[in-house]
């Protein structure tokens, strides 16, 4: 029986705001309260300083000053990540690749690429840059997504056990560059960059979700919604997912699994939308999650 429904991983108020060495672990005070969004956050602090690891309630209540990545990078190893995953999405891509010259198929397994811990990023205020090599591109794009996070290390799991392994959901954005993405087969370099996959601004222990397909995902792209679906959508379901990875594979405590996007991202617009210096992408997911919030800079 876990002793939280979710918790944040933060910097509280009155630490240098450029220090991440004070980062402390709590649960929202305000049990409906959306973290990402909330002009004050106050929490129950806990004694570890891991999500992976919280230890217990301390009896202290602190005011967040900033809402950092559940995660912190050198908790992560390599992000495994689920391409064209959701089935409404899997038909447009399918026919628009095509219609480009890419070739595709749909698989009989998930499709797995990957992305390095130093591409995790926090929510706003830390910035989302987009890397100077891609913005002469002007193809960087937002993918909505639920992320796994695996709380036990892991190996030849069935779908049966996944579950028993796994500690929690937060959401991503596996932000990319569509560009360098369909000119190669392997989709890591386009996605790989600093701070391309930012998660947060909650995580919500697996306890607190009794029907995994009815976590709902939201994308809205400067205030506008672009990208709405549920993990009912999944061609491969989270059990799946986790126990294909962990065939003659270890999945470490604090791997992040980043489950696949709904329809509208800005590549598949038309005209095609992509985010530019300024804008704003918001992820939402239910359950408690939040919203996660980034706000693009165009490095110079």
């Amino acid at each position: 029986m876990s002793n939280y429904a979710r918790l944040i991983r933060f910097v509280p108020r009155g630490s240098p705001s450029s220090s991440d060495n004070v980062a402390l672990i709590g649960e929202p005070v305000d049990p409906s309260i959306d973290v990402g969004t909330a002009s004050t956050v106050e929490v129950a602090l806990f004694s570890g300083t891991s999500i992976l690891d919280p230890g217990q309630r301390t009896g202290e209540k602190m005011m967040v000053d900033r809402i950092l990545s559940p995660l912190a990078p050198g908790e992560v190893g390599t992000i495994r990540c689920i391409g064209l995953n959701m089935r409404d999405i899997s038909r447009i891509l399918f026919h628009l690749l095509r219609a480009d010259g890419v070739a595709v198929s749909a698989k009989n397994v998930p499709s797995l690429f990957l992305k390095p811990s130093t591409s995790l990023g926090d929510p706003y205020p830390a910035p989302t840059m987009i890397p100077k090599s891609f913005v002469k591109d002007h193809a960087a794009d937002y993918e909505s997504e639920v992320a796994v996070i695996i709380g036990k290390r892991c190996k030849n799991v069935s779908e049966d056990e996944a579950m028993d392994y796994v500690l929690g959901f937060t959401a991503a954005n596996d932000v990319s560059s569509r560009v360098a993405q369909f000119q190669q087969s392997q989709w890591c370099y386009s996605k790989s960059f600093d701070g391309a996959c930012p998660i947060g601004p909650a995580m919500i222990h697996v306890s607190q979700v009794k029907h995994l397909e009815e976590i709902t995902i939201k994308g809205f792209l400067n205030g506008k919604l672009v990208q709405e679906s549920g993990l009912d959508d999944l061609i491969f379901s989270i059990p799946k997912i986790v126990s294909f990875l962990s065939q003659g594979t270890t999945l470490l405590a604090g791997t992040l699994i980043i489950t696949g996007t709904p329809p509208g991202v800005g590549w598949s617009a038309e005209p095609r939308i992509f985010l530019k210096d300024g804008d704003e992408f918001r992820v939402h997911v239910s359950h408690g999650v939040g919203t996660l919030v980034n706000r693009f800079v165009e490095e110079r």
